[in-house]
């Protein structure tokens, strides 16, 4: 094997596995789908940047991992690559189908080599869905088939036989004349509209309060014939990690400290990509996104870009406050769903002793200091989560396809909400966390 084959499947596999990531509905480790896609593509190149990007094409999406992190790692081939397989669209765009198509736009300029490892990419995820999931199956061929459309230039042998595999599965699902322009919406919502209904308005109003201005910071900008070594000095001195560069007197390029060896700065800058820059009043579930592909995303006023926003800006208070405010709803909507599932209380059962005991003796506290409340009142965030995934319907409206991918989220989620009420770090150990929640509610809005 290549040494850059061997070291993408190392990175790729690690990195997934650092989250737990599992496959949706065999709950097996996810790099069982990155070794399918990767022996798929190996069937008909020996490109070691395309297998490799085979192993990585889902690290950007699903991961810690960034694009420019790629970059560093494998070079910038690779990264482009993988920059091509990586969703372009944004929660705050609009539904599944708006997103999918500004996603196809995308696919159909992605590279020969690209296109080549998504029609992997769809074999092994046609495969796996048609045989878990009828109902979601219908959705995915048919954006399936709108993709295959714009995949023409992609290897033909796994051309063909990603039509095969469609066409397939179209037949034992009675799908007819299922083809590019077809459009089955799914029969169901993320999460339940009506529950979340009672708290809709304060949420979207909640949601509205924060956009992307409000926490970016000015972007600096340099001319692009500026020796790199001078700006490179001057970004040090000011404890700059990125900066801007104007052409013509417009900012179109951007450069890291890290790059200004020698020459100009226009030598050495970087684009700004499809989807890194946001409009100001843009949503924090947007800005979040970009970051999850992102070092950097950036920020434009009055039509030109003129801030910056970095991981690091994501612990800023108004974010935290932003992100303290999704838990709450978050424990408000189980609450409201345990209480109407067990009105009588009959929950209880369903807590380990010791944490029922818990619960128990903080409610005799409470009851002690004149503070009158009701038992499910007093259970931590957790107890109530691993509560109600217990029943299967909550579960599904919840996301969580297992039993065993729900108690991984809500570790997760437990995790973040310490570290947030105890002003922890929570990029380090949080951020996977932080990008579904940023997703999830985003969902939720639209489904008001």
């Amino acid at each position: 094997m290549h040494e850059l084959v061997k070291k993408a499947r190392s990175f790729a596999t690690e990195a997934h596995r650092r989250i737990d990531q599992r496959r949706k509905y065999t709950n097996q480790p996810y790099e069982v789908h990155l070794k399918a896609v990767a022996s798929l593509v190996a069937s008909v190149t020996d490109d070691p940047q395309s297998l490799a990007a085979a192993w990585l094409h889902d690290t950007v999406e699903d991961t810690s991992a960034t694009l420019e992190e790629i970059e560093a790692e494998f070079g910038r081939a690779v990264s482009d690559i993988v920059s091509d397989l990586t969703d372009v669209s944004k929660p705050g765009d609009g539904n599944r189908a708006t997103r999918k198509a500004i996603d196809l736009a995308h696919s159909a300029q992605a590279s020969d080599r690209a296109k080549t490892v998504k029609l992997a990419d769809l074999i092994d995820n046609c495969r796996d869905i048609c045989r878990h999931d009828d109902r979601f199956a219908r959705v995915y061929l048919s954006e399936m088939a709108a993709l295959l459309a714009v995949l023409q230039q992609g290897d033909p042998t796994l051309l063909a036989k990603a039509t095969k595999t469609l066409d397939s599965c179209a037949r034992r699902l009675g799908i007819a004349n299922l083809g590019p322009g077809v459009h089955l919406e799914p029969d169901y919502q993320p999460g339940d509209p009506e529950r979340i209904a009672r708290h809709g308005r304060a949420l979207q109003l909640f949601i509205r309060t924060f956009s992307a201005e409000d926490v970016a910071e000015p972007l600096r900008s340099f001319d692009h014939e500026r020796r790199a070594e001078q700006v490179g000095k001057i970004m040090r001195d000011l404890g700059l990690g990125v900066a801007g560069i104007r052409q013509d007197g417009v900012m179109t390029h951007y450069i890291r400290a890290d790059d200004l060896v020698s020459g100009n700065c226009g030598s050495v800058a970087h684009r700004f990509k499809q989807g890194q820059v946001l409009e100001g009043d843009s949503s924090l579930s947007d800005v979040i996104h970009v970051l999850t592909r992102h070092d950097y995303c950036f920020v434009t006023v009055l039509g030109g870009v003129a801030g910056v926003i970095g991981r690091q800006d994501i612990q800023k208070p108004m974010v935290r406050m932003w992100l303290f405010g999704i838990v709450t709803f978050t424990e408000i909507d189980l609450t409201d769903r345990i209480r109407a599932r067990w009105p009588e209380g009959g929950w209880s059962g369903l807590l380990t002793p010791g944490r029922l005991a818990k619960a128990q003796a903080l409610h005799q506290e409470r009851a002690t200091r004149n503070q009158p409340c009701d038992l499910l009142d007093c259970l931590q965030l957790s107890d109530k989560a691993r509560i109600i995934v217990t029943v299967e319907e909550d579960r599904l409206a919840l996301g969580f396809e297992t039993m065993g991918a729900a108690k991984r989220v809500i570790k997760e989620f437990e995790s973040l909400r310490n570290n947030l009420a105890h002003a922890q770090d929570i990029i380090r150990y949080d951020w996977p966390q932080i990008a579904r929640m940023a997703q999830r509610i985003d969902e939720i809005v639209r489904a008001l």
